[in-house]
This record gives structure tokens, sequence and C-alpha cells, in this order.
């Protein structure tokens, strides 16, 4: 699981002296539990699922893309070089990204699979997509083929 895997690794880090590694461990641990207190205050009880964590961290991952993209543009190449390095740390708790090829292949099974016809059943490949593929697929480059295909 990737919870008890952030937690030995945190440690880890914190005895390696790490302070890069243990402040972006932190802040995942901080985001998890933060989502972990939402879903409970929606009536979801315990910790939220491990397709969620994944989702989790493709968003925090895309985050820090953008800013590091602000920063470097803003002049500001060590602020975009700190960014870039909590994204490797984070992008190693995410399964192997999918080739463009097989996003394709994946849009092409969730649209037959669903029936849809148009752009207007797009919000239905999305589900079946976001449900089989979480943390392993570019939902936005998914979008893409999903309307290639479906317009």
């Amino acid at each position: 699981m990737i919870r008890e895997r952030l937690a030995d690794d945190l440690k880890a880090a914190l005895k390696a002296r790490d302070p890069a590694r243990v402040s972006t461990l932190r802040m995942v641990a901080a985001a998890l539990k933060d989502r972990d207190i939402a879903a409970r205050t929606e009536g979801a009880g315990g910790p939220v699922a491990e397709a969620e964590v994944l989702t989790l961290l493709a968003k925090m991952i895309r985050q820090r893309q953008e800013s590091a993209k602000v920063y470097a543009e803003g002049g500001r190449p060590e602020l975009a070089a700190r960014e870039r390095a909590e994204i490797a740390v984070i992008e190693g708790y995410l399964p192997r990204q999918m080739e463009a090829v097989e996003v394709e292949a994946a849009v092409r099974a969730a649209v037959a699979e669903t029936g849809a016809a148009s752009v207007r059943d797009m919000g239905k490949v999305m589900a079946v997509l976001k449900a089989r593929h979480a943390g392993e697929m570019d939902f936005g480059a998914a979008s893409g083929v999903v309307k290639r295909l479906l317009g």
C-alpha cells in the first residue's frame, strides 16, 4: 500500500537526514490526511481508497509542474528546481505512466464497453477510465483522445 510505503520512506529519509525528501514526504502525508478528514466529513468512513490516493498524487504532480513552469518563466530557476525535485519524489509512488498507444487502446476499450456514440457520452467513458487507470493515465490527454474518437 502507498501509505505504508510512504511512512517507511519518511522514516528512512529522517534517518538519512535528507531534508528535501523529508519535506516532500511530509507534504504528501499531510495532503493524504486532509483528504481522509474530508472523506470522513462527507460520510465515507475510514481512509480513502488507493485509487483516490493515486489521483491525489497525480494532482500534486500537475500542480508542481505548473509551479515549476511559472518559476522558470519568472527567472527563479532555484524554485523551479525545487518543484522538479518534489515531482521526482512523488512520481516514485505512482505506477508506470501509460504510453500514448496504451492510452488510445484503453480509450477505445472504454468507448466500446460503454457504447458511447457521441461527445455527450464522454462522461461515461472518462468515469470508466478513471476507475480502471487511476494514477497511470494522464486524463487530460485521454480526454483529447475521447473527443477525437467520439467527435
